[in-house]
């Protein structure tokens, strides 16, 4: 951005032509032309956070590579809310504007990688699957001091093949746009135990069923019956990294039982929760 603004033409006044600085764009987010860069210079680095702590909304001029080695990380765009575990890292593409939020004591690992390296190929975020190897990976070249060493551009090199290899995982929430459908939402994500079928959602937002249907599809990519067991398993990561137990959790999101919570929970994540809690309760 520049740092000043062009004088304007002699046939404008100064008050019609906006500051690109200032004005907002748009096809921009609102808040994106105010958001804060990130720190370029230090896109590599490790930092706690504690619960509930925030990161507001900023941009890198590299991609970089998030990853929460202990809590739960969200990360939020325009285009919705990313959620990733110690089993997952969250990919995010230079200049995507973005913020993040912590559940429970939280260890952030971030990997900085310059324009020309996408091992991916991938021109959104998107959440990673972590196995032990890339787990190890990038906390070590995370780690203070490690970026600009001779070891750090070996484990640099096996890193990037390990992300080649990295599969992605359906953990996006998307936002609806349709006021209809984001009225929906609200209410869920009040209540993510709220049990009312789509269409007595729909008599609470003024659509009907039909059209609500068709809106995930079109919006969402997805049905509504997926859309919020979405949102539910987003809810439950974030009540598990504070310690809440299986059944309350179960029973918070909406599951009929802890059973139909955990198989749900199995079937996304590959392993139960409570397994998931002793490997986001790791110390790094």
């Amino acid at each position: 951005m520049p740092d000043s603004c062009q004088p304007p033409p002699p046939d404008q006044s100064p008050d019609q032509t906006p500051c690109p600085s200032t004005a907002p764009s748009p096809d921009r987010p609102p808040g994106h032309d105010r958001a804060q860069h990130g720190p370029t210079d230090h896109p590599t680095t490790t930092r706690p956070l504690s619960a509930g702590s925030e990161v507001a909304a900023h941009r890198h001029e590299v991609h970089q590579i998030v990853y929460a080695g202990r809590g739960v990380l969200a990360v939020t765009t325009d285009a919705g809310t990313w959620v990733a575990p110690a089993t997952r890292a969250l990919w995010i593409p230079a200049g995507t504007l973005h913020r993040h939020r912590a559940y429970g004591r939280t260890v952030l690992h971030t990997v900085g990688l310059p324009l020309d390296r996408n091992p991916l190929g991938l021109t959104r975020p998107a959440v990673l699957a972590v196995g032990p190897l890339l787990r190890e990976l990038l906390i070590a070249y995370s780690s203070p001091g490690t970026e600009r060493t001779e070891e750090g551009r070996r484990v640099l090199a096996v890193l990037l093949d390990q992300l080649r290899h990295a599969p992605e995982q359906p953990l996006h929430l998307p936002v609806p746009r349709d006021p209809r459908l984001a009225a929906v939402g609200v209410l869920l994500d009040r209540d993510p135990a709220d049990r009312r079928t789509l269409a007595e959602l729909g008599r609470a937002a003024g659509a009907g069923a039909r059209t609500l249907s068709r809106l995930c599809h079109d919006e969402l990519g997805m049905t509504f019956p997926q859309w919020r067991t979405q949102l539910r398993l987003h809810h439950a990561l974030k009540l598990l990294a504070d310690d809440l137990p299986v059944t309350a959790v179960a029973h918070r999101c909406g599951w009929a039982s802890a059973g139909a919570f955990i198989d749900a929970f199995r079937r996304v994540f590959g392993h139960t929760p409570a397994a998931h809690h002793r490997r986001t309760d790791s110390p790094r």
